[in-house]
């Protein structure tokens, strides 16, 4: 017959390659959250989906093009001007209709228009600087038009992205996944229930920063969904990238610390019942 010492033995061998096995388990989580949208309600969320437009800001660029039957009457509205020392030069080919005049949006929220003078447009859209303008404009012109465009939509994306940096979109209604594709992509280490958003406030002269959750079909819902000029999004790296980056992480250093002490004590109680 067998001793209890011979039992014990393979005993505490196979209590010490389930150490190993639950330590190499424990450090081989799988990833999870991968899935953009992924809850059961991405029809419905996605048909909530709504874009306001973008706001003004100071140190816009605004490209303003002035049109109206009479060429030779637009041609002075379309000249470039300087509204301060950054102002970017405007265009004109030689015709008033088809020129336009590119202004920079002051700290002050003006911009300096050719006759017109100094326009106040912080916070306005687009739409709603076009049509102030065509009103201050009717004295001079019949029936005129006015098109505006932002030239320098600039956001950045930075973090666990396949190409960090600054981007420029050629798209005003750009929302959270166009700007992530323009950085190619988070990596498969981005955490995308843990995204901030950066948007400097106009009013409040400071910084707001949001978490955002891509996982949820819900962010369409968002009012940060569609990103504004100069934004910042960061993708931070998940907790086991985290931890596995951070060799000092006192989890991490304890976690190993225990796995060792139970093999080194799995490996005394061998010597011992030999």
């Amino acid at each position: 017959m067998l001793s209890q010492t011979a039992y014990a033995a393979p005993t505490m061998k196979v209590f010490i390659y389930l150490c190993v096995v639950f330590c190499l388990a424990a450090s081989c989580q799988p990833k999870q959250n991968m899935i953009y949208m992924s809850n059961h309600h991405f029809e419905d969320e996605v048909s909530q989906a709504r874009y306001t437009g973008l706001r003004i800001k100071s140190a816009d660029v605004l490209e303003i093009k002035v049109s109206a039957f009479d060429d030779i009457a637009v041609k002075p509205f379309n000249l470039s001007t300087v509204t301060s020392t950054n102002s970017v030069s405007g265009s004109d080919d030689g015709n008033g209709s088809s020129g336009s005049s590119q202004l920079m949006v002051s700290s002050e929220g003006y911009i300096t228009m050719p006759v017109l003078g100094r326009v106040y447009c912080l916070g306005m859209t687009r739409q709603e600087l076009e049509q102030d303008l065509e009103e201050r404009l009717k004295p001079y012109l019949t029936d005129p038009r006015v098109d505006v465009k932002l030239t320098n939509f600039n956001i950045s994306v930075l973090g666990d992205v396949v190409s960090p940096g600054q981007k420029t979109s050629p798209n005003e209604r750009l929302n959270l996944f166009q700007a992530l594709a323009l950085a190619g992509d988070m990596t498969p280490l981005g955490d995308r229930t843990q995204v901030k958003l950066v948007r400097y406030s106009e009013q409040s002269q400071k910084d707001t920063v949001v978490n955002l959750d891509l996982s949820d079909a819900g962010i369409v819902n968002s009012p940060y969904y569609y990103l504004q000029q100069n934004d910042i999004l960061y993708v931070q790296p998940d907790k086991n990238a985290q931890i596995m980056a951070n060799a000092n992480n006192p989890n991490r250093t304890l976690f190993f610390q225990i796995a060792a002490a139970l093999l080194a004590l799995g490996t005394i109680i061998i010597a011992i019942t030999k």
